[in-house]
């Protein structure tokens, strides 16, 4: 038996008046989910157990059948994992995202107009990083460039006893409502003042504005944690497994729980990624190297979601179907391969809030040669919802997945 989920980030939103009152997904031409739709079981799941941060790190643990309240450990020591970085049991990291700040005199008075800085480019974040580095790196503290807009603070004996906001959940928001608070706060809080005189005029946001793009003109930090300890996947549910993601979040909990990450070339965490090649890596690992479980997992609807985008954000859903969901089935199919499918979002990207919520999302799960399940004809929230069916611990999906 295959096993295939497909985690379509952010996917699940709310009935938007211009799309006549029913959601992106119910609204997007999604043939390859709505045929599986009759054939599959459909329901609701809380991936976001009480009291836990809204996000994807929370999230993707409860998915993959790690409860966050058990084995959170916070989100940036999973991207330090994805990235190589070696933690010691002293370290204590942090998200730092460039953001594009508004342009107040006061840097208190400034509001975060991009959380991603206008999607800005590994290369070009790669520089901004090393400015930072430059300005503020010493030996407790080091910055490390990720992906796009997503980096890294390591700070050895730094402290979590931190409360900093997520740059997504204040988008248009005066800062200075936001400020750290706890341990070191105006250690961090200088850090992200001072950077924005760094940043704003450095040669790449000067050209960067000459193409009519944002600038990414401060950092900001956020998202604390330490070093992780994750049970072996392979040892919890005896299957191979892999991740194919863009974001080091999902790569660092798949090489946290002992399974391959995958990386595609082209692969980006926006609507713009390569889907083709991401169904083509989950094809590989599958078929060519007979393994059995692969995660692909596809940021673009969140992002979407994060930025308002509700053309894109259909557009990204209608791409995972047609460029990844339908490739891997037709594959498998020609192979005359037994497998199951899970399509499931990880958590809501409400286009009208631009941020997580941690209301229940529809999952589907389909098995090959099934026979009639249901009178479905389309996978979405509305459907899922109506069939009674509530997982309400996360991280028992995967369990009814696998087992």
């Amino acid at each position: 038996m295959k096993y295939v989920v497909i985690l379509m980030d952010g996917m699940a939103d709310e009935p938007i008046e211009a799309l006549g009152g029913i959601t992106p997904l119910e609204y997007a031409n999604t043939e390859t989910i709505d045929a599986l739709a009759p054939y599959s079981h459909i329901g609701m799941v809380h991936t976001i157990p009480e009291g836990c941060a809204k996000g994807s790190d929370t999230a993707n643990l409860s998915v993959l059948g790690y409860h966050p309240k058990k084995y959170y450990f916070g989100r940036s020591p999973l991207e330090a994992l994805s990235m190589g970085i070696t933690l010691k049991d002293t370290d204590i990291t942090f998200r730092t995202n460039v953001v594009t700040l508004s342009e107040e005199e006061d840097y208190e008075q400034k509001r975060i107009l991009d959380h991603s800085a206008d999607e800005i480019t590994t290369e070009e974040a790669k520089e901004l990083i090393e400015a930072v580095q430059e300005a503020f790196g010493d030996k407790e503290k080091t910055f490390y460039p990720g992906v796009s807009y997503r980096h890294l603070l390591v700070w050895d004996k730094g402290s979590k006893a931190v409360n900093l906001t997520p740059p997504h959940d204040i988008l248009e928001k005066c800062i200075a409502e936001y400020k750290p608070q706890g341990d070191y706060s105006e250690e961090i809080w200088e850090m992200m003042k001072k950077s924005y005189e760094i940043l704003n005029h450095h040669p790449i946001n000067e050209k960067r504005r000459e193409k009519g793009l944002k600038p990414a003109n401060s950092i900001w930090i956020w998202g604390e944690g330490s070093k992780p300890q994750l049970p072996d996947f392979k040892e919890k549910y005896q299957v191979e497994g892999a991740v194919i993601s863009a974001v080091d979040l999902i790569k660092g909990i798949g090489i946290g729980a002992g399974m391959t990450s995958i990386d595609v070339e082209g692969a980006t965490g926006n609507v713009h990624t390569n889907y083709d090649g991401k169904a083509q890596a989950a094809i590989k690992w599958l078929i060519d190297e007979d393994k059995d479980f692969v995660y692909v997992h596809l940021e673009g609807p969140d992002e979407c979601g994060h930025r308002n985008e509700l053309e894109n954000k259909i557009k990204a859903i209608e791409l995972i179907d047609s460029k990844v969901i339908k490739p891997i089935q037709a594959a498998l199919d020609a192979k005359n391969l037994e497998y199951k499918l899970l399509v499931v979002p990880d958590h809501p990207t409400p286009l009208r809030l631009r941020t997580h919520t941690d209301d229940p999302v529809p999952y589907m799960i389909y098995e090959s040669g099934a026979s009639l399940i249901n009178k479905a004809n389309c996978y979405t929230e509305r459907f899922a919802k109506a069939t009674g069916k509530m997982l309400e611990e996360g991280y028992t999906l995967m369990d009814l997945f696998l087992k």
